[in-house]
Order: C-alpha cells, then sequence, then structure tokens
C-alpha cells in the first residue's frame, strides 16, 4: 500500500513503450483518477509472440518473468486485449499441472484486467476534452478471449462530447494479428483496407480501440489513404490526451 490507496501495477506492453508511450501514461492517469497507487515495475514482452509462432519455451521463460514482477500486487492493468488475453488466458496453459509454475500462473491470471475492464470496475472521475464522432474497432483478443465488448462504449459514451457511430466491419480482423501482417502481407493489407473503407463510410472522425497494434496498422493504412480520420487508443480518449 502508498499511503491508504490500494497500488496495482501497469503492464505497459512493448508496443506501448517503443511506439506510444503516451499510452502509457494516459493509463496510469485514468489509474490515478480511480484512486490507486500506480506500480510500473520492470517488464519485458508478455511472451505473446514467442507462443503464437510455437516457441513455448521462450514463451514459458518471458511467462515467468512477468508472472515475478507482477505478482505482488493485488490488480495487474493491462491496455492491450491481446497482452492480456495472453496473461490472463493462455499463461494457466503454458505449464504442465505437475510444474510449480501453473498453479501461480493460474492465481497470477485472475489478477489480470484489461484497462476497461478496471475502469468499469473502479471509475476514474474527470472530464476528457476528447470530441467528435468514433467508430468504435474491437480487437480479436479483447472481444474473443477476454469477452470485452460493452465495456469501451460505455466508458466513452459517458463523455458528452463523443458519439459512436456504427460500422460494418467493427468486429472483423484488421488484419494486424502479430506475425499474420509479416507471413501472409497481401491477405493482410486487404484486411486492412475493407476495414478503413468501412471506417470511412461511418463519417467517423476518430477510430478508437484497445489494441496498439490494431491502431498502428489501421491508422498506417487510412493514413496511406489519404484520410483525416485519426487512430485513437482508448487510455488516450478517455484521459483527455487527444
Amino acid at each position: 500500500m502508498t499511503g491508504t490507496r490500494r497500488e496495482a501495477a501497469l503492464f505497459v506492453t512493448c508496443l506501448a513503450d517503443l511506439m506510444r508511450p503516451e499510452i502509457g501514461m494516459a493509463s496510469a492517469a485514468l489509474m490515478e483518477r480511480a484512486g490507486f497507487a500506480v506500480v510500473v515495475p520492470r517488464q519485458g514482452c508478455c511472451g505473446q509472440p514467442n507462443y503464437n509462432s510455437g516457441d513455448k519455451t521462450g514463451a514459458q521463460a518471458l511467462a515467468r518473468a512477468a508472472i515475478a514482477a507482477l505478482d505482488p500486487y493485488e490488480i495487474v492493468v493491462v491496455p492491450s486485449g491481446s497482452c492480456g488475453g495472453m496473461m490472463a488466458r493462455h499463461y494457466p496453459l503454458l505449464f504442465e499441472k505437475t510444474d510449480p509454475w501453473a498453479a501461480r500462473a493460474e492465481a497470477f491470471a485472475a489478477k489480470v484486467m484489461e484497462l476497461t475492464q478496471f475502469l468499469t470496475r473502479y471509475p476514474a472521475p474527470g472530464a476528457s476534452s476528447f470530441a467528435g464522432r468514433f467508430a468504435y474497432h474491437d480487437s480479436c483478443s479483447s472481444l474473443r478471449e477476454l469477452a470485452i465488448h460493452d465495456e469501451p462504449r460505455a466508458l466513452l459514451r459517458s463523455m458528452t462530447a463523443a458519439s459512436e457511430v456504427a460500422f460494418a466491419e467493427n468486429e472483423t480482423c484488421c488484419g494486424f494479428g502479430g506475425l499474420f501482417c509479416v507471413k501472409y502481407g497481401e491477405v493482410s493489407e486487404r484486411m486492412a483496407a475493407d476495414k478503413c473503407e468501412a471506417i470511412l463510410a461511418s463519417g467517423a472522425d476518430a477510430v478508437v480501440s484497445g489494441d496498439l497494434g490494431c491502431l498502428l496498422n489501421i491508422g498506417g493504412r487510412l493514413a496511406r489513404m489519404g484520410s483525416g480520420v485519426r487512430a485513437v487508443h482508448i487510455a488516450e480518449a478517455l484521459a483527455g490526451e487527444k
């Protein structure tokens, strides 16, 4: 405990750390507004790239390191359905039942909360400057692994200057999929194009999502199409960073 506030650990994610650290800062600000003392332990990759490419040994090593760093904290908040899904759903599957790490991974997984799950349970009061019409993209991991759908929309709708517009491809994969976009470039490109055409047809000013990988893929495609539609992480939108 820090003073009278409960502590929560923030797992920043590799992509946010390297590509858009503002997401980590916005997530920490929201957690603070929710009344928690935010701790950012030294951390590395969650192990998902190894796991998805069949490198179980590498994934186990990274999972053990993440659990050891984050286990002391009551709650582990992850601003990514992808990394959150890896920790909450796949860590318990990485180890044989006879491995001492199996029980530890199971207990750890129960502590993991994707950011919008956390903010739904622990509201973060305060106004946001985010405004305009937004299209919400459901990432595959958040929707299909963590069953997150209503939480981000309810949080965004609570902002008086923001309104959601429907678009046809909101639950369809954007084509990023980690290593998928590397292995199947032409397929990935077509999927991203379909996604962005649907976003443009919706009349949205911004596309919002909880996964930076999707946003980098979608935002890059939108920029190449000459669109002014912004790609905004939900942490940035809720914290008023954009």
